[in-house]
């Protein structure tokens, strides 16, 4: 480890040690129907967000914690797997996981690793760069996390704990705890979407942006993008730089969306009250910020128009696909596209049946669309779809009654947008949604012991200081 490393984490116990009042811990763990203690809360994800929201919970001390990833130590998140860009697109200075340490912010740790100067000459954070800071954020703050482990089913247990049951390298085990937090980013309750046309082709000539693509394999290939946000950018230009022959980007819109709203909305008032407004402000907000879809920074752009073999197709929605021994041809109303293989970066939908792990309750997780009816001018079936958190990001009930336990099932991913804005995913937003989370989940906490703390304050005889008492002998009057 390097001298400037080594300092910073100096300063990082120090930085932790100033703050940390009060010391008193507050949670007596419960034992689960295995007889071991339970945990008070499970993360699943290791990533940034499961990070942030680890820490948090830590410095609020609920340490009876731990983080599942599936993934390998270091490959949490995309950024060493789907994200195909090579800089992260928020601005170098947000800052997010470190929860406003300064210490623990990217800037001390990229001075620290590279110098001051390296810092003051950066543009954008390398997505490298990001992946390796995480992994050295999570193990100075000594977070608990297993890698390998995916979760396979949450399900009610007894004494109001939930069972996670969780598989392993080495076979299946089930964690017990009284809450569970999906940390899951972008995948966190539906499926990459594959437009209709496309369902129906082999599996060898179609993929999404997050599936493991051989882009070597693409050399000499006509290749197909449907979509035209900054992910469908960034898979074109990984393909034009790996030697496609050709390759076609297929914008529905127009004109392709250049503003990227997510800039609009980073600051504190949006992202910290925008969950206190009534339904309809914010479906009105997130309706229009959705709509417009992410936009793409320039760079994004240019990784691809600096290709001649690169052509965007405005106004072209997909509307049919075939197989032919020629290829795949795309069917648009501005004519047909021949391609070889094609990638589909339309984004996620929301499909709880689609989540193993969700199969005991996903019929009865509310959405937008049983809790808010918008005007019509403003409906969106897709929106509808997300679904309806409580203000502690739980999940709610669509018939109350028939699954009560999912109160306890808390998400912080993409799909917690509609409920909170910019969450689950964004960088820019952990600041404010992170501790947001945290104080939803130690109130649950709290309250579910308050009858305990009551039985301990009416106990509490500790005495603070010993008076001596003299008696005085009083002075006779005359």
């Amino acid at each position: 480890m390097s001298d400037g490393l080594t300092k910073l984490e100096a300063d990082v116990r120090a930085d932790l040690a100033m703050i940390a009042h009060p010391h008193a811990a507050w949670l007596e763990p419960k034992t689960g129907p295995d007889g071991k203690p339970a945990l008070d809360v499970l993360i699943i994800g290791a990533g940034q967000s499961g990070i942030a929201i680890g820490f948090g919970l830590m410095r609020s001390r609920v340490s009876n914690i731990l983080l599942l990833d599936k993934a390998e130590e270091g490959k949490e998140g995309p950024w060493l797997t789907y994200a195909r860009m090579p800089t992260l697109r928020s601005p170098k200075d947000y800052t997010g996981p470190d929860l406003d340490i300064p210490s623990l912010t990217y800037q001390s740790w990229h001075e620290a690793r590279f110098g001051k100067e390296s810092w003051q000459a950066l543009n954008l954070i390398l997505k490298e760069h990001w992946a390796e800071y995480l992994l050295w954020l999570r193990r100075t703050i000594g977070l608990p996390v297993r890698n390998g482990c995916e979760l396979l089913e949450i399900s009610p247990a007894s004494d109001g704990l939930l069972a996670a049951r969780v598989k392993r390298a080495d076979g299946i085990e089930t964690l017990y705890a009284r809450k569970i937090v999906l940390a899951t980013g972008q995948e966190g309750m539906g499926n990459w979407m594959v437009p209709e046309p496309l369902r129906d082709l082999p599996n060898s000539s179609v993929a999404t942006v997050a599936d493991d693509i051989d882009f070597e394999g693409l050399r000499g290939k006509r290749v197909a993008v449907i979509g035209a946000g900054a992910s469908a950018f960034d898979n074109a230009a990984t393909a034009l730089e790996a030697g496609a022959a050709e390759v076609h980007l297929l914008c529905r819109r127009a004109q392709i969306q250049v503003i990227q709203p997510y800039r609009w909305l980073t600051f504190r008032g949006f992202l910290r009250h925008l969950s206190d407004l009534d339904d309809a402000w914010r479906w009105r907000f997130m309706r229009t910020i959705l709509e417009m879809r992410e936009g793409f920074p320039q760079p994004t752009y240019d990784r691809c128009a600096r290709h001649a073999n690169f052509t965007l197709h405005e106004g072209a929605p997909l509307e049919a696909a075939r197989q032919t021994t020629d290829g795949v041809e795309l069917q648009t109303p501005r004519g047909t596209i021949q391609a070889d293989f094609v990638i589909s970066g339309t984004g996620i939908d929301m499909n709880y049946a689609g989540r193993a792990e969700l199969a005991r309750c996903a019929d009865n997780i509310a959405n937008w669309a049983d809790r808010y009816q918008p005007p019509e001018n403003e409906r969106n079936a897709r929106l509808g779809r997300f679904p309806y958190l409580a203000d502690d990001y739980a999940f709610t009930e669509r018939v109350p009654g028939k699954t009560p336990w999912i109160a306890d099932i808390h998400l912080f991913a993409i799909a917690s947008t509609m409920s909170f804005g910019a969450s689950g995913s964004s960088i820019n937003a952990m600041t404010t949604a992170v501790p947001k989370l945290v104080n939803g989940l130690t109130r649950g906490l709290f309250r579910a012991d308050v009858e305990r703390h009551w039985a301990s304050l009416s106990a509490y005889d500790v005495p603070q200081a010993v008076v001596t008492r003299q008696a005085r002998k009083l002075e006779q009057q005359p």
